[in-house]
């Protein structure tokens, strides 16, 4: 994946933009060529966005504010008013775990924000090639009855009733939003075709332009608050994912769902192996000793030896995934974080 001076591979819109898998997405579309627009709430994150790339890069990179994303149209006039775009990859989706009301919070966000981004693109953007939608294990695995062997033919059980079981409501969001797009691409028979890259927890360096350390994306709190010694007493359960992926091949597996001409009406299964909370503390042990006295002693691991397996293959041949290891994951997310923490 080279870098392109001069004329661009095309225009690509990237929602949520601020966001930490977007930030890595983003990175690789600039890197390989593409010229990027990034959505934001606010004129201050957009040049937030554009300030942290790369100055090589800042000319190729732009940003449009976009409200709520649960408000019909919302899309609409950044393709009415802006540039003409060849694909789309849409983040914008919220990812939190403490809700107050799973309607407004979740739900609404999730598949309005699909839908609505899929009805914007047809009916005012017809030079728009594919869209690529950030979806996620959430709308795959069952963890009422897992399956022995998990892959992209497998769909999460959960219905319009699970939204409001709080600790199924992420999972449900996620599962209905994703529906939501196959089926509008069904019945509209758009002239753009859809991807889906369905990552699980995500581990990685931090983006540049994150403003504290609790605004870090929610996977990755696990691994700061270890490093913060706030696991000293013991280490919290690993449940309910026990499987990972690195958040720069989540980034890859986007950037290869445009570039790969086949990649169009496919999900991919985007998970690079199995983790346990125990096993993060090993790594960071190990790599970083300046930091275990902040960690447990706890020798308990709670991995199951039953654990649910993945079948990535897909993502392998089809986008050419080669995977991050675990603990290279880990520690590249540690060394993210302490670079950073004398400012943050």
């Amino acid at each position: 994946m080279g870098s392109h001076i001069g004329l661009s591979k095309g225009k690509v819109l990237v929602t949520g933009g601020s966001g930490f898998i977007a930030s890595h997405i983003i990175d690789v579309l600039l890197e390989d060529g593409y010229e990027v627009v990034a959505t934001t709430r606010s004129d201050a994150k957009g040049r937030l966005i554009v300030d942290s790339v790369l100055s090589t890069h800042q000319g190729k990179l732009s940003h449009a504010i976009v409200g709520d994303v649960a408000e019909d149209g919302v899309f609409d006039s950044v393709f009415k008013n802006g540039p003409a775009f060849d694909y789309v990859v849409h983040c914008a989706s919220p990812y939190q775990l403490t809700i107050q009301d799973p309607i407004k919070d979740l739900l609404d966000p999730a598949i309005k924000g699909t839908t609505g981004i899929l009805k914007s693109v047809h009916a005012y953007a017809p030079t728009v090639k594919r869209v690529v939608i950030t979806s996620s294990s959430a709308a795959i695995v069952n963890p009422l009855n897992h399956a022995k062997v998990y892959d992209e033919t497998h769909w999460a059980p959960w219905t319009l009733e699970d939204i409001y079981i709080p600790k199924r409501a992420y999972e449900t969001s996620k599962a209905l939003s994703e529906k939501a797009a196959w089926s509008f691409m069904d019945s509209e028979r758009p002239n753009f075709d859809l991807a889906t890259i369905n990552c699980t927890f995500t581990f990685g360096p931090i983006q540049r332009n994150l403003g504290n350390l609790d605004s870090m994306n929610t996977s990755n709190h696990r691994i700061r608050d270890m490093m913060l010694g706030k696991m000293k007493q013991g280490l919290s359960p690993t449940v309910p994912v026990f499987t990972f992926v690195d958040v720069r091949d989540v980034a890859v597996a986007h950037l290869r769902a445009i570039n790969v001409p086949e990649a169009g009406g496919n999900r991919f299964y985007v998970v690079g192996g199995h983790f346990s909370n125990k096993r993060i503390a090993d790594v960071i042990r190990k790599a970083f000793p300046e930091l275990a006295e902040r960690l447990p002693s706890d020798t308990h691991d709670d991995f199951p030896d039953d654990v649910y397996r993945f079948d990535n293959s897909k993502s392998k041949t089809m986008l050419g995934m080669e995977y991050i290891g675990f603990d290279k994951s880990i520690e590249d997310t540690v060394q993210s974080i302490l670079d950073r923490s004398a400012r943050l």
